[in-house]
């Protein structure tokens, strides 16, 4: 199967997820233990994938554990406006 980039990059919410895990003074390991807890398998090294948008795609039901383990909506992990 093959998946496509869009704007060059492998999902719209990696920049916004760095930025809401910078305000809330947690690092990259600590959001994967939030997330296993959550349920969700992942490891630091993706994080770091997929907040620099390039390596890894983010599923639904990983942006809705992301979601809620950084305290902010959906919609704003996905908006491309640029503002937190």
């Amino acid at each position: 199967m093959k998946i496509y980039a869009y704007k060059g990059k492998d999902n719209l919410c990696g920049e916004r997820i760095r930025l809401a895990r910078a305000k809330n003074r947690i690092t990259q390991s600590d959001l994967a233990t939030r997330m296993q807890v959550a349920g969700v398998t992942i490891e630091r090294d993706s994080i770091s994938r997929i907040e620099r948008g390039g390596t890894r795609i983010v599923t639904d039901y990983e942006l809705k554990i992301f979601s809620k383990a950084l305290g902010v909506s959906m919609e704003w992990l996905t908006d491309e406006s640029g503002t937190l």
